[in-house]
């Protein structure tokens, strides 16, 4: 059987794709496109948006520097709490790039982005051993610029470094049960090395998704016997790697977060069962039912789950249905990965149908799609004509949409920032594009830069659909205006920053005299302000969200008030500060009377009780 890694397909016609093509022939050259393509779409990520947001963003990397300041790498803890419910493993890994780099946003977002990339040349690796070259090419281009991962990536959340171990574990158990492989100490290691850090990055579900989409996958073979498999696999031996390396933190977790082991199958406000019950029952267990307390999530529902994948993939979602009429008989290298691919995006897209449906949480998807949709295009010498006509069809009605808004916004006025003109909807903030909803006609006015070349990448894009017929030309066209659109938005988040991160509040209040830090609401809502000031302060009506649970431990901080305390706290003569949104204001009218407005940024101030410079 030929090695897919040495096959030649014919060339290309045409000047562009046979110069594209022999560039990708040399075994360098995959690697070499693949990440200047995913290093042009995740690096510039790392500078800007210029400050981390409020919510999750900055709360990630606060907890990464709370470790490397106390030195308590086992307990991650946010304003003197303890935050229970996530591995450690990311937190560690962006510590240590503050303890190389120094603390900065940029620092903490490094890591992330090096794991982007890794994780696009680790799929286009993956698809040249399975695939081909050109497969690897197209795989790991299709990953690094489709709209959902750049969109489930840009904040400081572990899920791609998930999706990476993920990745890693299925490959290597592939090249394990491969006859011809000439490394299987290299790849055993590798098998349950990710199996370990995805425990460390996730917890149970890192484990259980290469294990159960294996067994399906070993089910559906049957043609390896089980004392083969258990011989290849070496399960025991690598269940105590696994042991050794991911079970010490869980370990000391439980012993310094007691009770140690509580099975109660329910919680309410007031009740605190420890680490174990928390990370074990309610993270895992009681959030795949649902009913995970407190609930401080959204889902999508579940149709809308499943459709949007068709936007996350854009633009190459349109060789969608394409993709999925390959051959998946396993009698090649080839067919084996393509079954293998098609159990892993089944399973998980299953598995959150029937339990909590966040659209991030698909991601683990991304490298199997990402190797179906580059098989396709690399066994067809044409890009499929109606998936073409398709998409050129989208692509100019949006250069017209972004023609019209340029036109529409030419002589608007752009007085302060973007949230002049936006509304708000807080209630879809949980989601990844809930913040769209605030937009207005008006809004764009301060979007023009974006708009422009957001609008130039797409026309590249219209224009060369309509020149190019060859599958290489034309995913080379739509690799260039998906990474100018990447730009684009990356500038656009630019622009939304004083809306989105409330770091001008936290330099207002580092040049401000020192005093007692209060913020209103839960923690995350000026998350950026904690972390560029590096102040822990009173939480005002704050119990609530991912902090509500580890503010019921014994030794948990009394850091919540209510507005009594409010109010006696900033009667009294020394210096206050108050965090809020603006809707808090008129309650604050009546509860407190007097007080200074020390700065604004999008419709959120900072407070002072004292009325003196």
């Amino acid at each position: 059987m030929e090695d897919p890694g040495r096959t030649r397909p014919a060339d290309p016609e045409g000047f562009f794709g046979r110069f594209l093509y022999r560039l990708g022939l040399n075994r360098l050259s995959v690697d070499a496109i693949v990440l200047i393509v995913a290093c042009c779409a995740f690096l510039p990520l790392v500078f800007s948006p210029p400050h981390l947001m409020d919510d999750v963003d900055a709360v990630q990397a606060q907890i990464a520097r709370n470790m490397l300041e106390s030195g308590d790498w086992v307990t991650a803890r946010l304003d003197g709490i303890a935050y229970l419910e996530k591995s450690p493993l990311i937190y560690w890994i962006m510590a240590a790039s503050f303890k190389i780099f120094g603390v900065h946003d940029w620092a903490a977002r490094l890591p992330l982005a090096l794991i982007n990339i890794a994780l696009c040349w680790v799929t286009a690796r993956f698809a040249l051993w399975a695939f081909g070259r050109r497969a690897a090419i197209y795989s790991g281009t299709i990953l690094a610029t489709c709209i959902g991962i750049f969109l489930f990536t840009r904040i400081l959340i572990p899920d791609a470094a998930l999706t990476l171990t993920i990745a890693l574990a299925l490959w290597s158990m592939l090249r394990l049960l491969d006859d011809r492989e000439q490394r299987p100490s290299l790849w055993f290691v590798v098998l349950y090395l990710s199996l370990a850090c995805g425990l460390l990055l996730k917890g149970l579900v890192a484990a259980v998704f290469p294990i159960i989409i294996g067994g399906i996958y070993l089910a559906i073979m049957r043609q390896l016997s089980l004392r083969t498999i258990l011989l290849k696999l070496r399960p025991l031996t690598g269940s105590l790697i696994v042991l050794a390396l991911a079970a010490p933190w869980h370990v000391l977790a439980t012993l310094r977060n007691p009770p140690f082991f509580d099975w109660t199958m329910h919680s309410s406000p007031g009740e605190y069962h420890g680490f174990f019950w928390f990370y074990f029952l309610n993270e895992h267990l009681f959030r795949f039912l649902n009913i995970r307390y407190p609930r401080d999530y959204n889902t999508v529902p579940r149709v809308w789950f499943w459709l949007l994948h068709l936007v996350w993939l854009f633009p190459w979602s349109l060789t969608f249905f394409g993709a999925f009429r390959q051959s998946y008989r396993p009698t090649d290298r080839a067919g084996r990965t393509r079954l293998l691919a098609l159990i892993w995006i089944l399973f998980i897209l299953c598995f959150f149908t029937l339990s909590t449906t966040q659209e991030y949480y698909s991601l683990p998807i991304y490298p199997a799609l990402a190797m179906l949709l580059g098989s396709y295009m690399a066994s067809r010498e044409n890009y499929p004509r109606l998936a073409r006509v398709a998409l050129t069809s989208i692509l100019g009605i949006c250069v017209a949409a972004i023609a019209f808004l340029l036109i529409y916004t030419a002589n608007l006025p752009t007085a302060g920032d973007i949230s002049a003109a936006l509304t708000q909807n807080p209630d879809l903030y949980t989601l990844s594009l809930g913040h769209m909803g605030d937009l207005t006609l008006k809004s764009f006015a301060y979007l023009r830069l974006p708009l422009v070349i957001a609008g130039c990448g797409l026309l590249i894009g219209f224009i060369g659909l309509i020149r190019a017929r060859k599958a290489t030309a034309t995913v080379a066209v739509l690799t260039v205006m998906m990474l100018a659109f990447l730009q684009a938005a990356r500038l656009a988040l630019i622009t939304f920053d004083p809306y989105l991160s409330s770091y001008q509040l936290a330099d207002a209040l580092k040049h401000a005299p020192p005093g007692q830090l209060i913020e209103g609401d839960a923690y995350y809502a000026f998350s950026a302000t904690f972390f560029y000031t590096n102040q822990e302060a009173l939480l005002w009506n704050g119990r609530s969200a991912n902090l509500e649970y580890g503010s019921y431990a014994p030794d948990a901080k009394r850091v919540f008030i209510d507005d009594a305390q409010l109010k006696d706290l900033w009667s009294r003569p020394q210096r206050t500060y108050l965090l809020v949104y603006g809707s808090d204001i008129p309650h604050l009218n009546s509860l407190l009377r007097q007080f200074k407005v020390i700065a604004h940024s999008g419709d959120n101030y900072l407070l002072s009780n004292r009325f003196e410079n």
